[in-house]
């Protein structure tokens, strides 16, 4: 990055002529850089999320020695830099309670360093958001370079998403359709390779968001990760950090409220996961923009669902690649969008993906034919979500759009856990399963747990679906009628706190409503006696987490870190909007 006078950010380690300039040149000379590096060449940090505890990031290390080709080729300086990496499938309680941790880690770590610009290495469900977030923070020049999806998995030559199948094949072995040995040979099947999961869950949603946003090369959300055009994606992103140092291309500049408006377009148009409304809420609130829930509803409401993939779909990520991935979408999409965004490269939305082709028109739909006329994540409101909730019409069932039913509540996931395989369980189909305590203080970190396995009693019986509601989080490849991401959540005393059992419950997806059908006076009554629950952690970064967290509707950033403050809503002109100006980073010295 620029500082005002016209010299890199990194000249003020490197280019010093005193003790301090003698000390930073000796030290990098200890991993064998000669004086060349130093002269005038723009340092590019390579932010990388690579760990073998996660597998979706796993093969990020070749990614990375790609981009060092591009930068070196293109006159940088590239530094390779590692920051904590999230794993789905392992962390506990939740790779959520640690997004905000590693946004930390980036942001801090592109400011303490010398570093003029950035590529950031990323994949997994978590790793995506977290790095926008640290970067729209640290605000230098950057571009993200995203791991790409794994290949599809196939058993008994079916073809298999992780993730989608997991619960879909989990039901059915419960149910005593498949056998133990069917089970264990798909254990070996669903995942052949590195990279993400291969259905529009949450990581093929926020790399897919992050492309549409500007942030990415046009192409690069989509191309498989062992591919060998991914490589190539990398060592292009590598070239082009380098011109973006020199002409000050910041997130700032590309992260605009009319580059938001376009992921929530893109996003209702892939069937996107549900967890993209919380991470665009927080990417957006660190630029000082306000990203309201009512705009992921007009979205949904007014752009079709164009891809036929699980878990709206039928097809897979490969699959989508091969039909002309994110940019066939983009160009499709191009009538809704501000085709006047500035992204990385330096063009327009507009000029990106004008030009782009679609080769499987059963895999992306037109404007015309789309797979379904409204598309995305709609947002309900009652007395039940007073800040709104979630559900993803398009993976859930038609017939469970207007529902009301008795309510089968779990205190939290627990008793969940213990009781909802008991035969005794009094439960049917038209019950609405309630789960509590399992938002982002309460669980705490918002796990996936919103997604409740049905009792096997009623799988059993031929049922696949029930209304589900709780204050959680569900994988993006999940499916079912489940409301998410109720707000005020529960351990801070939210309505879904004092639900008992046998209350009736209203869900209306097309009234967007979500109701405790219990007289005011005694809802009342049940708050008044409600109590708040034990802390989980006194000490530590759960502690810090607990204490600072903001609730779903606010993106579940800590509350030290967003700008809200004189943030515009995203309603209106995107031209006309302003955020304010970010300040260049002071010398470290």
């Amino acid at each position: 990055m620029s500082q005002p006078n016209g010299k890199l950010r990194s000249q003020d380690w490197f280019g010093r002529k005193d003790k301090l300039g003698f000390i930073h040149r000796a030290w990098m000379k200890a991993e064998g850089f000669s004086d060349r590096v130093f002269q005038g060449r723009p340092v590019i940090g390579i932010c990388n999320s690579w760990s073998e505890l996660t597998n979706c990031n796993s093969h990020l290390r070749q990614v990375a020695d790609a981009v060092k080709r591009g930068v070196w080729a293109a006159g940088g300086f590239p530094l390779e830099f590692p920051t904590i990496s999230l794993g789905e499938p392992f962390m506990r309680p939740s790779t959520m309670m640690f997004r905000n941790l590693m946004a930390m880690d980036v942001e801090e770590s592109i400011r303490a360093n010398p570093v003029d610009g950035v590529v950031l290495l990323c994949g997994c469900d978590k790793t995506t958001p977290a790095q926008l977030m640290g970067a729209a923070s640290a605000d230098i020049p950057s571009i993200m370079v995203t791991g790409g999806p794994m290949l599809k998995g196939m058993w008994q030559n079916r073809e298999i998403g992780s993730g989608s199948d997991v619960w879909h094949y989990w039901d059915e072995l419960r149910a005593n359709r498949i056998s133990e040995e069917d089970f264990a040979e798909i254990e070996s099947c669903i995942s052949r390779s590195a990279g993400h999961c291969m259905v529009m869950g949450t990581a093929s949603t926020m790399t897919s968001l992050a492309e549409a946003m500007g942030m990415t090369l046009p192409g690069c959300a989509s191309v498989p990760a062992v591919d060998s055009r991914r490589m190539v994606v990398a060592e292009q992103s590598g070239a082009r950090i380098v011109d973006m140092v020199w002409e000050d291309l910041r997130p700032s500049k590309v992260l605009t409220p009319g580059a938001f408006a376009n992921a929530l377009r893109v996003n209702a148009a892939i069937g996107g996961s549900t967890n993209a409304i919380i991470h665009l809420v927080a990417i957006a609130g660190r630029l000082g923009i306000k990203l309201p829930l009512e705009d992921f509803d007009e979205a949904a409401r007014t752009t079709p669902l164009l891809v036929n993939v699980r878990p709206s779909g039928k097809y897979l990520m490969e699959d989508f690649y091969y039909a002309g991935g994110l940019p066939a979408v983009m160009q499709e999409l191009l009538p809704l969008l501000d085709r006047e965004c500035l992204t990385v490269n330096g063009k327009t939305t507009g000029e990106n993906y004008a030009g782009a082709k679609c080769h499987n028109r059963d895999v992306i739909r037109t404007l015309a034919e789309p797979l379904a006329a409204e598309g995305g994540t709609v947002v309900l409101r009652g007395n039940l979500a007073p800040n709104g909730a979630v559900l993803k019409p398009t993976a859930a069932s038609p017939h469970l759009m207007k529902h009301t039913g008795r309510a089968v509540v779990f205190e939290d996931h627990e008793d969940f856990k213990e009781r909802y395989d008991d035969p005794d369980l009094d439960i049917d189909e038209t019950c609405v399963m309630v789960l509590k305590h399992g938002g982002p203080k309460g669980a705490p970190g918002m796990p996936e747990w919103g997604n409740l396995p049905l009792p096997a009693k009623l799988l059993k019986k031929g049922v696949d679906d029930m209304v589900r509601i709780s204050d959680a989080r569900m994988s993006g490849t999940s499916y079912g009628t489940v409301v998410l991401h109720v707000s005020p959540e529960a351990a801070v005393g939210g309505p879904l706190a004092i639900v008992e059992n046998g209350d009736l419950i209203e869900l209306d997806v097309e009234g967007r409503k979500l109701n405790l059908l219990v007289p005011q006076e005694e809802i009342e009554r049940r708050l008044r006696a409600w109590e708040p629950p034990v802390r989980h952690y006194d000490r530590g970064y759960g502690r810090l987490f607990v204490d600072h967290i903001t609730q779903a509707h606010e993106g579940c950033d800590f509350d030290f870190l967003g700008h809200y403050e004189g943030g515009e809503e995203l309603r209106g002109n995107a031209r006309s909007w302003k955020r304010r100006a970010t300040a260049h980073l002071p010398s470290p010295f």
